[in-house]
């Protein structure tokens, strides 16, 4: 009998091919193991003048679109240079236009004009969302690359919610999507075609006539072609400055998923974005360029070593907790107000926070412990559901402002159970904070405007308060559900 081989069983043509075989596979998956993830899609925001809140939608828009890990985002607030400066459009895949020339008819400028209508014609990618449909009115151009237009006869009804509906779900951008339910948004009605081009609807939204619409079917999304550029346009994305539950309209994730998946297409052509809205970042970490600058990151999504209790040796047995990579402070958790265990001088400071509906908490700094609470001595950056707490209605108690005593600057907070970004400065006496990618307060503790806000407020009876050249950063336990993440401190001094 002969011994057992594979050989004498299959044979010896039949091994080699298996072979052959077996090595094929083997250098495909070291293939998919090694390969490389796309590069990501270089975006420029037009942004910087719109009579829409253009400060809040234009940082969302490009934390939304970072965050799903295609897109590497630029924002421009100064359209008329930038687009005519040849260095800093090269390289563009995608623009996506927030912008309208509303109250300032008139266009960016020559050079910018040309070289914008140029690269898209080449190839580069457009998305229009809301209301830079309405902007540059008589530029053909412009009105060819968009398709339908806020002109002459069209309108919107009140703020409400309506279902968006897909007409064409076979196309890469609508595949796999769910219609878009119960959406809080403006409904546009009545677009106008003024340069008669051919487009490609992709959703609809019924303008009911006892909301103030046409009765009609009206576009949601589209798309279309401007020389070998594609280019994807919604008219949905209302908001308002001061508009409060008008944010919900851009935030809504399967808003995002819809915006980012037309981004993708118009930049490539393709759409590899899942239909569901992921955020794909990692957090608490930091970059080589972070550490290099001297950044240290204060939590690292599983351990609280950075922090203990205001006033305690150890960090709270309650109330404060670590879950899913978040820093938290459960709701009536009485855990008390957190400190950094370092001391810190001039500094800058930054965490992504999230409260809960009508929550309220606080970034406090420049801390001393020989007080009994934080807030006695260390300036505040208010965290707060602005729409859901009564200090919303108080112009110097909203989310971001330098508490009881600066107002923002600007309206960029986000709704309740949306990450906002905070970062604070305090280099001597001049203090800023910055919400989501804004400055909403810049003050000298020495200036008159300061020392007559601060003979207004509170804090007159408090005599060290915002005196102290350093102390801990605390976060504040106001007795409502708070989360943070990606904490981190540099040193200034």
């Amino acid at each position: 009998m002969h011994p057992f081989t594979l050989t004498s069983l299959f044979g010896p043509v039949a091994i080699a091919s298996a072979l052959v075989t077996a090595s094929a596979c083997m250098a495909s998956l070291t293939s998919i193991a090694h390969a490389q993830p796309p590069e990501p899609i270089r975006t420029l925001i037009i942004t910087g003048h719109n009579n829409h809140n253009w400060k809040f939608t234009s940082r969302l828009y490009k934390e939304t679109l970072e965050a799903t890990g295609r897109f590497s985002v630029e924002i421009t607030d100064d359209p008329g240079k930038t687009l005519a400066d040849p260095g800093a459009i090269s390289g563009v895949q995608l623009f996506f236009l927030d912008y309208n020339d509303y109250h300032q008819p008139r266009r960016w400028g020559d050079a910018a004009d040309k070289a914008f209508i140029e690269a898209v014609s080449q190839g580069a990618g457009v998305v229009s969302v809301h209301s830079s449909n309405n902007a540059f009115k008589g530029w053909a151009e412009y009105e060819t690359m968009l398709g339908l237009l806020w002109r002459e006869g069209t309108g919107h009804g009140p703020f409400h919610r309506f279902d968006v509906t897909f007409t064409d779900r076979e196309h890469p951008i609508t595949r796999g999507l769910a219609d878009i339910t119960d959406h809080p948004d403006e409904l546009y009605h009545a677009l106008v075609n003024t340069q008669n081009v051919r487009f490609h609807r992709l959703a609809t939204a019924h303008a009911a006539l006892d909301r103030g619409g046409t009765g009609k079917d009206e576009p949601m999304a589209f798309t279309l072609m401007y020389g070998a550029g594609r280019v994807f346009a919604t008219p949905l994305g209302h908001v308002w400055e001061g508009g409060g539950a008008q944010k919900l309209s851009v935030s809504n994730p399967a808003f995002k998923i819809l915006v980012a998946r037309g981004s993708e297409w118009a930049a490539t052509g393709t759409v590899t974005l899942p239909a569901q809205w992921q955020d794909v970042r990692m957090h608490n970490t930091l970059t080589d360029a972070e550490k290099a600058q001297g950044w240290k990151l204060l939590f690292d999504g599983q351990t609280t070593e950075h922090f203990r209790g205001f006033r305690k040796a150890t960090f709270p047995e309650q109330g404060w907790i670590v879950r899913d990579g978040t820093l938290t402070h459960t709701k009536a958790g009485r855990g008390g107000d957190i400190c950094s265990k370092e001391m810190y001088g001039d500094f800058e400071f930054v965490c992504d926070w999230r409260v809960e509906a009508g929550g309220n908490s606080g970034i406090m700094y420049r801390c001393s412990e020989e007080h009994q609470y934080p807030w006695q001595t260390g300036p505040e950056m208010q965290i707060l559901d602005d729409l859901g707490h009564a200090d919303g209605r108080n112009a110097k108690t909203r989310a971001g402002t330098l508490y009881d005593l600066v107002a923002c600057a600007a309206d960029v907070s986000r709704p309740a159970g949306e990450w906002n970004t905070a970062r604070v400065i305090a280099r001597g006496g001049r203090i800023i904070h910055e919400l989501n990618g804004i400055v909403v307060v810049d003050i000298d503790l020495a200036s008159d405007e300061y020392k007559a806000a601060h003979a207004a407020s509170k804090w007159p009876g408090m005599p060290h308060f915002a005196t102290l050249a350093q102390g801990h950063i605390c976060l504040q336990d106001h007795g409502d559900e708070v989360s943070f993440r990606n904490i981190k401190v540099r040193r200034l001094d």
